[in-house]
């Protein structure tokens, strides 16, 4: 992958100080209420309730600084703190009344806020705008997923194998057993590889890779959640399992997929990889495929 260039970045700088200028984010008093944006956001973020530590997560915020905010917010009257009913380590927060009415209202103005800005644009033009920010959060989503290299038998790996064995078994005519899956020893130390996608902590993908034979290995189990396709991720989880592949002087990487799985194969095809006959026994394949790997 090529390196960021200086133009990449300045033009995305740009783009967010104007941006956060156009918005107001940098007023103490942000959308006109008596809040810097900082806990108007932690306002919006509590919905129905939720754990400070879901929150420190979520929005990636310091400890310390969290809790000051949700304190600051308790004294105004408009959250609520308590401990978790089943876990005392656990510190809840939400919205009381008089917050529910500040984010009714944050949400009314910010969408006052946003129709102003529109309304300078013809309907194309917001269209075009429309489209370009969704393609701007989902490159971003796309930006901020960590692909990382676990142990297969690492509890984030098991978890993402249950979630694919359970996808495969809804989607499969003829079921999945989950005995088919990749034993944790294949795909650890020197007999494998596998990755998991992480977003915002929390596991959104997998793939495996396993050695077949003297410079040639096998992909096994590429996976993304519902919650986290179309961003992607899938394509970049390959790319991961072949650059590993190349890292440990295989020539070539094999796989196999199920009929059903045609988006599958379309990206097969599309990332660089050719039909085969079958390598394998595997009963729930129908197409097999290999590519050859450069360094």
């Amino acid at each position: 992958m090529k390196p960021v260039s200086a133009e990449q970045v300045t033009a995305f700088r740009r783009f967010n100080r104007y941006f956060t200028r156009r918005i107001g984010v940098l007023d103490d008093h942000y959308l006109g209420q008596d809040r810097p944006l900082g806990e108007a956001r932690l306002l919006f973020e509590i919905g129905d309730g939720v754990s400070l530590r879901e929150l420190r997560s979520r929005l990636g915020l310091d400890a310390g600084y969290l809790s000051r905010m949700a304190k600051a917010l308790q004294a105004q009257g408009m959250v609520r703190l308590s401990t978790h009913s089943q876990d005392s380590r656990l510190r809840m927060i939400e919205l009381t009344p008089a917050g529910r009415v500040e984010v009714k209202e944050q949400n009314r103005r910010a969408n006052v806020v946003v129709a102003g800005l529109l309304d300078g644009l013809s309907e194309p033009q917001r269209a075009e705008l429309t489209g370009a920010l969704t393609t701007a959060q989902r490159l971003l989503r796309l930006a901020g997923i960590t692909v990382t290299l676990v142990d297969g038998a690492a509890p984030d790996a098991l978890a993402c194998l249950d979630a694919y064995a359970a996808d495969l078994d809804e989607r499969f005519p003829e079921g999945f057993d989950k005995d088919d899956l990749v034993r944790p020893e294949e795909v650890s130390g020197d007999a494998g590889a596998f990755f998991v996608a992480y977003e915002e902590g929390r596991p959104v993908g997998c793939g495996a890779l396993r050695r077949l034979e003297p410079g040639v290995g096998e992909i096994r189990h590429v996976w993304v959640s519902p919650t986290a396709r179309r961003l992607g991720l899938a394509r970049r989880l390959l790319a991961a399992l072949e650059q590993e592949a190349t890292t440990r002087h295989l020539t070539v990487v094999r796989l196999d997929t199920h009929a059903a799985l045609t988006e599958a194969q379309a990206m097969y095809r599309a990332s660089g990889y050719t039909a085969i006959p079958a390598y394998d026994d595997n009963v729930y394949a129908s197409h097999w495929f290999e590519k050859r790997l450069t360094g």
